[in-house]
């Protein structure tokens, strides 16, 4: 055959290993709020569902908080024994839910944390050859997809009231960790491949625990963090530290957000909310600072989501959902939810999906209304707590009580 005649088959065949790439990484979920840490689906999710729409539930060995991650056909998340004194990292199967390993990757004293939280509560990161999980005082761990082990890395003592969950973050060929503590915090990059030190960067001793987000600005990225003091801006492939942005408050436990070149902060406890251009150097509420307003809910647990023009927080106690303009920081509207909110919100179809603790998912319409398009009831035991956030691809959505993983398909 000549070689004209085979140009066409080529063609078609590049085509259609290019177009099963792009439809494989939209099904998908590998990290903390999913592929952008911005907690944002393409699946087309159902608003109302029954009992009957519940796939599967599967008890998941331990307990956590941890949300699920996704990859080709398996679920990955983490759990502990109730008392801290072992740690696991587990794959599912995507459609079925039976659980195909479980890997003890630690054994030993616990560490102090809050009752609100446990000892399994940060987010794997995975990237379709290694699983990441991170324990605090029980360390960074680097699996393959079979569950064996590759590196681990023991961290410090994690001296810290509230216990530890910043997810790790995979940059390229580096993983970067947030390790906050009251005795000593830093922010570190590590080989993705040995787990060797690439960077470390000092940051204040603080309480919290704030997953980064890589934000692209005039052709590079930064690596952006909030944290009890503010929000710092870092080069991901060194850790130098770029910029500070000081809040009020402090807690900086929400994951900050970032929209068309603004990133929000929440500053955790009631207080300030503000709007940060990244790109500065220093200082830079002066001259950076987009607009700052005052948060008067409770607490907050879950991080901000911004759609469209609209920025949406969830206060934890009493669960009550605010929507604010992106550009001036005004508040728009609010609503309560029924219940205490943990978990952070994700959107999907013009819709925010968010459970409360109870294991009730609210639906509701992601403009200036705030409608409740829907309260759906997962039918837990009593015991069962919900404060992970939700996962979704597929038109699938995997909701985590602290034992066990429920699949949801309309």
């Amino acid at each position: 055959m000549s070689s004209h005649r085979r140009q066409p088959l080529v063609i078609v065949f590049a085509t259609v290993v290019l177009l099963s790439s792009v439809c494989r990484s939209e099904t998908n979920w590998p990290q903390w709020r999913g592929p952008t840490g911005r907690g944002h689906s393409d699946a087309k999710l159902p608003t109302q569902w029954q009992d009957s729409d519940v796939l599967w539930r599967v008890e998941v060995p331990g307990r956590g908080h941890s949300s699920p991650v996704l990859w080709g056909d398996r679920i990955f998340l983490t759990s502990s024994e109730p008392d801290g004194s072992k740690r696991f990292v587990h794959a599912l199967d995507r459609k079925t839910g039976k659980v195909q390993w479980s890997q003890q990757v630690w054994q030993g004293a616990a560490e102090r944390s809050h009752r609100m939280n446990m000892f399994a509560s940060a987010t794997c990161a995975v990237d379709g050859e290694r699983v990441i999980a991170f324990f605090g005082h029980a360390g960074l761990h680097c699996l393959d997809l079979d569950g064996n082990r590759i590196w681990e890395r023991k961290l410090g003592p994690f001296v810290n009231p509230w216990g530890t969950a910043s997810s790790p973050v995979i940059h390229g060929d580096l993983v970067v960790q947030n390790c906050e503590s009251e005795e000593t915090s830093f922010l570190l990059g590590v080989d993705k491949q040995s787990g060797e030190t690439a960077w470390r960067t000092r940051r204040e001793s603080v309480r919290g625990w704030s997953t980064p987000i890589l934000v692209g600005v005039a052709g590079k990225q930064e690596l952006i963090i909030n944290s009890e003091l503010g929000v710092n801006g870092y080069d991901p492939f060194t850790g130098k530290d770029l910029w500070f942005s000081r809040g009020e408050r402090g807690r900086g436990t929400p994951t900050v957000v970032e929209q068309d070149g603004v990133v929000v902060a929440v500053s955790g406890r009631p207080g300030a909310m503000w709007a940060t251009k990244p790109g500065g150097r220093g200082d830079v509420n002066s001259t950076h600072e987009v607009w700052r307003t005052t948060r008067k809910a409770g607490r907050d647990l879950g991080s901000p989501i911004i759609v469209g023009e609209y920025l949406f927080v969830v206060s934890y106690r009493p669960g009550v959902a605010s929507v604010y303009d992106l550009k001036t920081g005004n508040e728009l509207a609010k609503s309560r939810l029924a219940g205490n909110v943990s978990a952070s919100p994700i959107a999907a179809g013009g819709h925010l999906y968010v459970p409360n603790e109870s294991g009730v998912v609210f639906v509701i319409k992601a403009d200036q209304s705030l409608e409740v398009v829907a309260k759906n009831q997962i039918a837990a035991e009593e015991d069962e707590l919900f404060r992970a956030s939700i996962a979704a691809a597929d038109g699938r959505m995997y909701v985590r009580s602290d034992h066990a993983l429920y699949c949801i398909e309309k």
